[in-house]
């Protein structure tokens, strides 16, 4: 057997599952929240389908509205019993419920199983990957992802213990207090990040948990180490998004369409008003040469916005691109041009500056902002330029797109 032909054989036997309740207290509806223009479980399920070394991804879950973000951001969904989505329903139960119904529904037994949490908003494809690469080439019988850590680790005593003369007071865990060492003579130390877990199915089944036998660590990066528990924790994933998924921008081979909002995307959302009340705008001659460039590659591009005025067509035609102008529900004309097109959303780049352009967001599988977008639309973004609207931001899109092609 080829090592491709062995590779899609063993893959076909790894499940990547995702538990995701909907009854989060502290932040409600957290699973379907969006980081980098993207919910929550619909990262973990990119993450799981890019993975070489997984063969299916199966999201848990109790919550209509988590089920209809998985499918579609392509994942397989199980629907979690009620009784195994409490807030005292251990994530084991839910993973043994998704194992039996994997495994029936298509009569092939799991060999690895990977339990990755959408909490966990940067996890990668590779890391994923090296958990189960830890099993099948490692051997090992579990592995998790883990960040280097050199912290000094500190307990306070309990109240309990009194204030005598033998009472410690604060004291050092992972470390002499006495002695202050430098961290490169600190022997390693590692803390789980809670993102990945991969374990042999067998075993899972014996012991209920998911630690047993052998164990093996994959270290990841520490900036990319952060679990959402809280709206802090949601606030910083959101800020720190646009630095961490930059890795990330799409190339061409990523989009199939582009899709331009005008006013504050392609302007600098200012107009000049006349004495005869004609209004006038300002575009940049950089981002007429990015759409030309992106039509020259083979790339759709199509202006969609509220604006009613007349120069909104007129620089459609100029561009030679299509344009519906003059909507109130940008969605739903967008909906209509993909579907019309045959194009895949998940495939789609669309741009925009406002709030208006959040529910085509909600649509695509690349919403951008402009750099000055308003701060709900860049909270949402999945990347934002460093250009500001009317002043390159296509142009700059262009250039992620087609680098040197340009």
């Amino acid at each position: 057997m080829s090592d491709t032909l062995a590779r899609e054989a063993l893959s076909s036997t790894v499940t990547a599952v995702i538990p995701a309740r909907g009854g989060s207290k502290g932040i409600p509806g957290k699973n379907v929240m969006p980081v980098g223009g993207v919910a929550l479980v619909a990262r973990a399920v990119h993450a799981c389908l890019a993975a070489e070394h997984v063969g299916r991804t199966v999201v848990s879950t109790d919550d209509p509205l988590i089920a209809a973000a998985a499918l579609r951001a392509g994942a397989e969904v199980v629907e979690r019993p009620e009784q195994l989505a409490s807030d005292q329903a251990s994530s084991e139960s839910a993973l043994i419920h998704a194992l039996d119904t994997v495994e029936s529904r298509h009569r092939q037994s799991v060999e690895v199983l990977v339990f990755v949490q959408c909490t966990s908003p940067f996890v990668t494809a590779g890391e994923i990957d090296e958990t189960v690469l830890a099993i099948t080439r490692g051997g090992a019988d579990t592995a998790f992802t883990a960040a280097p850590f050199h912290g000094f680790v500190w307990r306070a005593e309990p109240a309990s213990a009194g204030a005598g003369a033998n009472a410690r007071g604060a004291y050092g865990v992972n470390h002499d207090s006495a002695e202050r060492q430098r961290r490169q003579d600190r022997v390693p130390e590692f803390l789980e990040t809670g993102a990945v877990y991969a374990m042999r199915a067998d075993g899972f089944r014996k012991y209920l948990h998911r630690f047993f036998g052998r164990t093996a660590m994959v270290a990841t990066a520490p900036e990319r180490a952060i679990e959402i528990d809280e709206p802090g924790d949601l606030d910083r994933a959101r800020a720190l998004a646009p630095l961490l998924d930059a890795a990330t921008r799409p190339h061409r081979d990523d989009i199939d369409a582009v899709v331009l909002d005008f006013d504050g995307t392609q302007t600098d959302d200012r107009v000049w008003i006349d004495g005869t009340g004609r209004e006038t705008v300002s575009v940049h001659r950089g981002d007429g040469m990015g759409t030309a460039r992106l039509r020259r590659a083979g790339l759709p591009v199509f202006i969609l916005s509220s604006e009613t005025n007349p120069v909104v067509a007129a620089r459609a035609r100029k561009l030679g691109v299509p344009v519906v102008h003059g909507v109130e529900t940008k969605d739903v004309e967008l909906e209509k041009w993909f579907r019309a097109e045959g194009i895949d959303p998940g495939r789609i780049l669309y741009v925009g500056n406002d709030v208006n352009d959040l529910p085509c967001f909600e649509l695509v599988g690349w919403p951008v902002a402009v750099g000055d977008a308003h701060r709900a639309v860049r909270e949402r973004a999945r990347l934002t330029t460093s250009a500001h609207g009317g002043h390159g931001a296509v142009r700059e899109i262009a250039e992620w797109l087609l680098g040197k092609d340009l």
